[in-house]
Parts: structure tokens; C-alpha cells; sequence
């Protein structure tokens, strides 16, 4: 009987240390966007054509900081003329699942890293093939496959946390919506046929 126990009491113990092994949850949460919107349902489609029309064309993979009554753009969260990672954590990350034309430059499918540099009128936004990074601390022009600059826009009611969308604004060109705070921009990518 004291093996018996010995054998509980060291299962139990080592189950303890294994929970112990998790990291607390995030206080930015980790979300996704698609186009279309319901791609990631797209199992549930009745029919292979409704299947079809729910094929992702775009991901994006993102952090959602909260603003915390904290200053964004242009203070020290987000200062204006520096690389901003449009999120938190981890490098926001796109994945075109087709070539897309972004400004006057033709994407290739594939997965890249989205920031932006900001300043109180508009934002240069960058895709960058530096994936799996930490921010945009190591930011390098020279492995942008696009940049585009767009301008901002004001909202009436403070965004909480970081959001980005994706949605159709005309037959095959989405747009990328991205708001904090009270500012939001919005990116015109055209999907390639």
C-alpha cells in the first residue's frame, strides 16, 4: 500500500508542476480577420458552391491592445514618424491566399507582416516579408514587398481596442480597416485574378 501511494502522490505532484508550465493569459488578445468574413466557417456551407464563395483570400492574424485611457497615436504607444507593429506582441501577419496589388505593386500569395509608420494626417503601411518577429523593432524598408500610404480619419466614439476588419468597398477590391483609439485608416487591396 505505501507504493500505492508513493505512485499517487508523485502523479499528483507532477501534475501540479505541469499546470504550472502555462502562461497566464495574454493581456492582448490574439484575433484573426478574413475575406471573406466567414471563411473559417466555411465547413458548415450546405453546398460545395457555398464552400466555394467562403474560401479565405485573405488572413490576418493580429494583437488587440486595450487603450486603457492611455495616449495612442503620436504618444508613447504609438509615435508618429516611428515603425508602429498595428497591434501588440507579435508582428501582425497577412496571408494572401492570391496575388493581391497593393498601390501600384503586385503581391504574391503568401504570409508577410503588416506595420505602419504614422503621423497625424495619414500612415505609410508596409508589408514586409520579416515574418515570426517581435514587433517591427528590427524593421528593415528594403524587404517591404509594398507600401502604401493612406490617410486617417476621425470617429466620434473612442475604439477600446485595436481592431482591423476586412470587407469588400467595390467588385474585387477590399479594404483593410484598421481603427484605435479615434483613428482609422483604411488600405485598398485589389485582388489579382
Amino acid at each position: 500500500m505505501p507504493r500505492m501511494s508513493l505512485f499517487l502522490l508523485s502523479m499528483i505532484f507532477g501534475l501540479s508542476l505541469s499546470a504550472q508550465d502555462f502562461v497566464d493569459v495574454d493581456k492582448s488578445p490574439l484575433d484573426a480577420a478574413y475575406f471573406p468574413a466567414r471563411a473559417a466557417f466555411r465547413s458548415f456551407a450546405k453546398t460545395d458552391s457555398a464552400a466555394m464563395a467562403l474560401q479565405p483570400k485573405i488572413r490576418i492574424l493580429y494583437s488587440r491592445p486595450f487603450k486603457k485611457g492611455r495616449d495612442v497615436w503620436g504618444g508613447d504607444l504609438a509615435p508618429y514618424g516611428e515603425p508602429y507593429r498595428l497591434g501588440a506582441n507579435e508582428a501582425t501577419e497577412v496571408q494572401f491566399y492570391a496575388p493581391v496589388k497593393i498601390g501600384n505593386q503586385v503581391v504574391p500569395a503568401g504570409r508577410y507582416t503588416i506595420g505602419a509608420i504614422p503621423t497625424a494626417d495619414n500612415w505609410e503601411v508596409f508589408f514586409s516579408l520579416d515574418v515570426d518577429g517581435w514587433g517591427v523593432y528590427a524593421y528593415k524598408p528594403e524587404r517591404n514587398v509594398a507600401t502604401i500610404t493612406v490617410p486617417t480619419s476621425s470617429v466620434e466614439e473612442v475604439i477600446e481596442n485595436f481592431s482591423i476588419s476586412l470587407y469588400e468597398a467595390s467588385p474585387g477590391t477590399i479594404h483593410l480597416k484598421m481603427g484605435w483609439d479615434k483613428t482609422v485608416v483604411e488600405v485598398p487591396i485589389v485582388l489579382v485574378k
